[in-house]
């Protein structure tokens, strides 16, 4: 038998080894820019990474936090840094479920940390660049354990459990998303008696988005196109029901292993759903946590296939339309991670579970994991070394610091060409979100347009396109000052829209350029800011208690361990 000590170990060492293999291009020097990824060696914390420009607060408290710790520590090391710790912790934290809900064995918490490290999901949305989405993927297990520590706990105890519940919260709540995404876990398994102050606690932990929301930072409602721009999309040979119940389905067709557009994707779902399957029912008998857990996953499957359908599309528009903040739902896909927590739990126990029937419990659940462990890996093998190489560093020309530095006056800053998504020679082939609204030291204006699947999705930044709208249209300087632009930046090596803005650029005044960047002043342009002091400090405050929320419960979860 191995020791606890020596089995967390292993277990600790195996995630490590499982990240690496994953993440490994992106270990040497470099920053991470793929679609919607933007990691950048310096970030400001303009009123946009407050959640209080035009655009809905989707990456708050994210943005903030990289604008307020990257003048010490490098941005791209910051965001490797978070998607390493959330993809070991991911791994780590299925196997301690594992553990603790069906008393799994060392093999089989190999097992369960390989499914929540290794599956489509993952590999899709490293793809599409959502690495803090991942953070609230790898929050699920840790709130499921804190959440039942809560229930449970004794009086001495109840400090520590409510200190994991809190940290589990504030580390998912990277984003909103994240944060929905533990909610749901959360409060499904916190009991009733601890409900209140749980949603409570969790309300704290939402502080930063929730009052960017509130404050009303001039976001127009979302685009109800979006809703089926980024519906769960059925891949070859699955349908969209067969697409998501193996982790799958993301709306981009770009964003997938090439082994995803094979009949390799209809194999390693049969395997998964076997291996799941295998477990279920010693889940279900083993308590009311993994009976839980086993129907929020079905939901987690079942609602985001019917969201695709047409009267599924016609309600997600309405809800686009008529509810606050319902734009975080129409990326329904993302949802099916709630899955991921039942789906370890059943593979853990299906390892365990076979060994039995083959009368063989020490080495025979050794062997039945090594075989499960290939039948998850090997369909899957692109997932390995960067997605098949497609996570790449990529190393930022100094245009842009230079560009930064001279950025040193007032109004927001507009740019071309037109559009939100750039393809440098520098990032690769697929196309990346521009990085100039992370990178300069004023408000970049974005429009937040996107086509997607067909769909021009429009976004919420009114003031944004009629800025561009002029700009292309080669209106003169003094209508973009109206409009508080003080800049326009040029970026000369990706390609989009011009239009006319020779005009314009004509009038004002340069004041850098080089082959990658153009810097032009806009002179004696409008303040037209859509935020207020008080409304600053009130977002400051709020990630502030955020940060609060989350390093306190940290130390007090660590020092209560010990």
């Amino acid at each position: 038998m191995v020791s606890n000590s020596r089995a967390r170990a292993w277990v600790a060492g195996y995630c490590a080894l499982l990240t690496l293999v994953i993440i490994g291009p992106l270990a040497g020097s470099g920053y991470l820019l793929l679609r919607d990824a933007v990691s950048t060696p310096r970030s400001y914390l303009t009123d946009s990474a407050l959640g209080l420009g035009a655009a809905a607060p989707r990456a708050v408290p994210q943005d903030a936090l990289l604008a307020v710790l990257s003048p010490v520590i490098d941005g791209g090391i910051l965001v490797k840094a978070i998607l390493i710790v959330a993809l070991w912790a991911a791994g780590y934290g299925a196997a301690a479920l594992a553990r603790r809900f069906v008393d799994a064995s060392l093999p089989a918490q190999l097992v369960a940390a390989t499914l929540a490290l290794w599956n489509p999901f993952v590999a899709e949305r490293l793809l599409q660049g959502h690495w803090s989405l991942l953070a609230g993927y790898a929050a699920l297990p840790w709130t499921a354990l804190a959440a039942v520590r809560v229930r449970r706990a004794l009086a001495p105890e109840r400090l520590g459990a409510w200190a994991a519940l809190a940290a589990s919260f504030a580390a998912a709540g990277l984003t909103p998303t994240g944060s929905l995404l533990a909610a749901i876990i959360g409060l499904a398994l916190v009991g009733r008696r601890a409900l209140l102050p749980a949603v409570v606690l969790w309300l704290v932990s939402c502080a930063p988005w929730l009052t960017a929301t509130a404050l009303g930072s001039g976001a127009e409602p979302s685009d109800p196109a979006g809703v089926a721009a980024f519906a769960a999309r059925a891949e070859p040979w699955l349908g969209t029901l067969g697409s998501l119940a193996g982790l799958g389905g993301i709306w981009n067709s770009e964003a997938v292993p090439a082994s995803r557009t094979t009949p390799l994707a209809l194999i390693a779902t049969v395997f998964l759903l076997a291996i799941v399957a295998l477990g279920v029912r010693a889940v279900w008998t083993r308590g009311r946590g993994g009976r839980t857990l086993l129907v929020i996953a079905a939901a987690a499957i079942v609602l985001p296939a019917l969201g695709a359908t047409p009267w599924g599309l016609a309600f997600g528009e309405w809800l686009v339309v008529h509810v606050p903040g319902a734009g975080l739902l129409r990326d329904t896909q993302k949802y099916v991670a709630l899955a991921m927590p039942a789906y370890v739990l059943c593979a853990a126990a299906a390892c365990q579970q076979v060994a039995v029937w083959f009368q063989r419990r020490a080495s025979g659940t050794s062997t039945v994991a090594a075989l499960f462990i290939a039948l998850l890996v090997l369909p899957l093998a692109d997932l390995a070394w960067g997605v098949g190489n497609e996570m790449r560093p990529v190393h930022y020309p100094g245009s842009w610091a230079q560009v930064a530095e001279k950025i040193d006056g007032p109004g927001d800053v507009a740019v071309l060409p037109g559009g939100m998504f750039r393809r440098f020679p520098y990032s690769g082939t697929a196309p990346v979100l521009d990085p100039a609204p992370r990178i300069l030291p004023n408000d970049v204006l974005q429009t937040g347009e996107l086509r997607v699947r067909g769909y021009a999705v429009t976004g919420e930044g009114n003031r944004a396109r009629t800025v561009e709208d002029a700009l292309l249209a080669g209106a003169p300087p003094t209508t973009l000052a109206d409009l508080g632009v003080g800049w326009i930046l040029v970026e000369r090596t990706t390609p989009g829209p011009l239009g006319t803005s020779e005009k314009t650029l004509a009038a004002t005044q340069l004041v850098h350029t080089d082959d990658n960047l153009s810097l032009y002043r806009v002179p004696d342009p409008t303040p037209r800011d859509i935020a207020t002091s008080t409304q600053r400090r009130l977002s400051i405050a709020a990630h502030l208690l955020w940060a609060t929320l989350l390093v306190t419960a940290l130390l007090t979860t660590a020092l209560r361990r010990r």
